[in-house]
């Protein structure tokens, strides 16, 4: 079992850590809005040009995670910062953390899915008419 690193304070961090968990934590709530402006589109219809730049934004921040093998690939430059603690598990434990990828693929994706399967419905019963 690999040990955990020690969570620094926030006081402790360089000034470099502190202005890159910002930017990671403001990256990570952009990525949350888009999801949820997934699947608020795919609950009431909507197709816009917002909807496919979060589709976009998601599908690259996935191509991201494959680059880093499951995880951020901004991992090793975040801790040559100074800062050994992952995004998730500032928020959440270890375990959770690490399961917070797959389980946000699964959910961005049936999201996705979503939106293509109401697409196809309502194309379908247009081409009926």
């Amino acid at each position: 079992m690999t040990e955990r690193p020690e969570r620094p304070a926030w006081g402790s961090l360089p000034r470099r850590a502190k202005a890159f968990r910002i930017a990671h934590i403001a990256w990570g709530a952009v990525a949350m809005c888009a999801l949820g402006y997934i699947w608020t589109c795919a609950v009431v219809g909507r197709r816009d040009r917002y909807l496919w730049a979060s589709v976009t934004f998601l599908m690259v921040q996935g191509v991201a995670l494959v680059v880093g093998r499951g995880d951020c690939p901004f991992g090793p430059f975040q801790r040559r910062l100074g800062d050994p603690v992952p995004m998730f598990e500032l928020v959440l434990p270890p375990r959770a953390a690490k399961a917070a990828i797959p389980a946000l693929l699964v959910v961005t994706l049936s999201g996705i899915v979503a939106v293509a399967a109401r697409w196809a419905i309502e194309a379908r019963a247009v081409r009926r008419c």
